[in-house]
């Protein structure tokens, strides 16, 4: 046990006499959240829209209007002709064109339908589906004012109608922002821990002061121990001063409960500081384990749910994310701030944690190479 706090001591001396971690410790979290948290949304909250009115009636100016009257909206003009409405789609000047085909008011009057059509630029997907489900609600709603305006409401009982009322639980005025600061939050944790924990055992390599210490009778768990603990109890802070700049900021409620939180990113921790200094063992420089750490955050990241949810992956892919620790504390960090979940509804997830923290911490101790 001395052994470890004489190990502990001399860590955090070094620690606090590097110029470069400090600064990281503090600002890095400060401007992710600032940054990304309002950079990263899928929130759709301005389509450029081109109109192609050949029809130019009281029936087609009242449908633009109402385009119009939409916040999501920016109606730029008109243009003559569908193919030009096609070229500022292939010059990304625009986001869907609106076609109005001449006579549309005539075939409303006479055969009681009419047909307008949406070019719509679809490299993204999910941003061409958000504007596809807009522009179909907006004409839905002119659909209807259509029906009551010009024929008028119909003079009979209607039967009882099925009221459905809406009801948003655990994030009532779906803020996107409160859906995407516990994913930052789980992000700056874990590039906190894996890095800075990966970059200090091979710092040791570099300067030379590894083969002094491997002469030492310090055994090679109270080694791999005296390194992970420090950047254990820093990505702890950097935890606590996030959820404090998300309160403040971006109103981020805690739901549930603030120890059973830590408790979990502590388990947490352990699995990703035990992969970024199994990293190290395998490295030699920093440079090396800056590419090898970049490797694996991307995949972490991408995989972990932070944009798109894991059930929507491939089934081979839902499989490797077994392996995945971010995916799991992802989960955590939203179903404890938003559901206030407990103990017994991430059971599963506290499960794997343990396991995968098992896995990578021996890992990193037997790959660790000391020679007397």
């Amino acid at each position: 046990m001395k052994t470890l706090l004489y190990i502990l001591q001399k860590e955090f001396r070094q620690i606090l006499r590097n110029r470069t971690i400090l600064p990281m410790i503090v600002v890095v979290p400060l401007i992710q959240l600032l940054v990304l948290v309002y950079a990263a949304t899928f929130e759709l909250k301005k389509i450029e829209m081109t109109v192609v009115d050949r029809d130019l009636s009281p029936a087609s100016r009242g449908m633009v209007t109402l385009f119009n009257g939409i916040p999501f909206f920016r109606v730029d003009g008109n243009v003559a002709h569908e193919k030009a409405g096609e070229e500022l789609l292939l010059k990304g000047q625009t986001d869907v064109v609106l076609v109005i085909p001449a006579g549309f008011e005539k075939s409303l009057m006479r055969e009681d339908q009419a047909q307008v059509q949406l070019l719509i630029d679809a490299i993204d997907g999910n941003t061409a589906q958000l504007i596809y489900t807009y522009c179909n609600s907006i004409l839905f709603n002119y659909n209807k004012q259509i029906i009551a305006n010009w024929k008028g409401l119909p003079d009979f009982n209607p039967p009882t109608e099925v009221v459905v009322t809406e009801n948003y639980w655990f994030n009532p005025e779906l803020d996107y922002k409160w859906f995407m600061a516990p994913g930052i939050l789980s992000i700056l944790v874990t590039i906190i821990g894996m890095f800075l924990s990966g970059m200090n055992l091979v710092r040791e390599k570099e300067y030379g002061t590894i083969e002094q210490l491997n002469v030492t009778p310090v055994k090679k768990y109270q080694f791999i121990l005296g390194k992970l603990i420090p950047f254990w109890l820093i990505a702890l802070f950097d935890l606590a001063l996030g959820l404090g700049i998300a309160r403040i900021l971006f109103d981020l409620p805690l739901t549930g409960s603030l120890p059973l939180l830590f408790g979990f990113a502590g388990v947490y921790l352990i699995s990703a500081l035990g992969l970024g200094l199994f990293i190290s063992t395998i490295t030699d420089t920093q440079q090396q384990v800056m590419f090898v750490t970049f490797f694996f955050m991307m995949l972490f990241i991408l995989m972990g749910g932070i944009f798109t949810p894991v059930e929507s992956m491939p089934q081979w892919a839902q499989l490797i994310n077994h392996l995945n620790p971010i995916s799991y504390f992802m989960r955590i960090m939203r179903m404890i701030i938003l559901k206030g979940s407990g103990f017994s509804d991430l059971l599963e997830e506290f499960i794997s944690l343990v396991i995968l923290g098992v896995l990578f911490l021996s890992l990193a101790i037997w790959r660790y190479r000391k020679t007397a």
